[in-house]
């Protein structure tokens, strides 16, 4: 199945392509005692409204671009629908205060999301936000991995010696984050950008989904942090290695290791760390 790309009305907002992810400013930038004005862009930070079956489920702080592959991306990442056939169409509204994505999920789907009857108010550095109380907490995907072959640190970071060319987003503006997927060779193939790091990596996962590669070997690369919010995204979605430039958290390696999940941090240069190769201390 192939989901349609939406065409909105031109009358009412703008296509999803023309979003701009950019946004020129006048700054006074201070090198020592001599200051000048400048053009400076930053990134666009804007309210994405993540709409399913006409309701309401979670307003996400993000970069306005690729918002159907985000789209489709939460929704899987999440567990909101089990698979790709789930979604029956998806639709990019852009308004004033930001962006809609309407998603329209099976009948099983949408009966499940209203049972968890929970409403976020998502931020880029937040994967909590609107939970009741601790017993919300989602914390591990539902199955391990299956066995799977584990990825070297050197192809590791020959991804990641690709990774700064391909962000052209964050050359421009220094604020977004990537999430890149390679094969299992260390060829990079995809790289998705934004505000959020979890936005950016559910945007890969959701491209990846629209082209029905879900499932394909290779593994993520991540130009942030690894927090637990990652490690569970890729591990609901059966991707076996997550790679990232910076240190995981406890919760991170925690969850990787009892799903399964090969875990690097601290991906620079030379230099990784993988966290999942060792048993832990006693």
């Amino acid at each position: 199945m192939s989901l349609p790309i939406p065409h909105p009305d031109p009358d009412t907002c703008d296509l999803p392509d023309s979003l701009p992810p950019t946004e020129a400013l006048s700054v006074l930038r201070h090198v020592g005692a001599v200051a000048s004005e400048r053009r400076d862009n930053v990134a666009v930070e804007s309210p994405v409204a993540l709409v399913f079956n006409g309701l309401s489920h979670a307003v996400m702080m993000a970069t306005p671009t690729d918002l159907e592959a985000f789209g489709l991306g939460f929704a899987l990442s999440e567990g909101l629908i089990a698979s790709r056939d789930e979604c029956r169409d998806i639709e990019v509204m852009a308004h004033a205060r930001g962006c809609e994505v309407h998603l329209t999920v099976s009948a099983r789907a949408f009966a499940a999301l209203k049972d968890r009857k929970r409403s976020l108010e998502g931020r880029t550095g937040c994967g909590l936000c609107g939970i009741d109380s601790l017993a919300q907490l989602d914390l591990m995907p539902t199955e391990r991995l299956p066995d799977h072959a584990l990825i070297p640190a050197d192809v590791v970071l020959r991804a990641f010696g690709a990774l700064p060319a391909r962000q052209a987003l964050n050359a421009v503006t220094g604020a977004c984050h990537a999430a890149g997927w390679a094969t299992p060779a260390g060829e990079l193939l995809d790289v998705t950008e934004d505000v959020g790091r979890h936005n950016a990596l559910d945007k890969l996962l959701g491209r990846r989904a629209l082209a029905g590669r879900i499932g394909e070997p290779g593994f993520v690369v991540m130009s942030s942090r690894a927090s637990y919010e990652l490690v569970r995204k890729c591990a609901r979605l059966q991707v076996g290695t997550l790679a990232a430039i910076s240190a995981p958290t406890s919760l991170a390696v925690d969850i990787a290791r009892q799903s399964g999940l090969q875990l690097y941090g601290f991906c620079r240069g030379e230099q990784a760390v993988d966290y999942t190769a060792l048993a832990p201390l006693s």
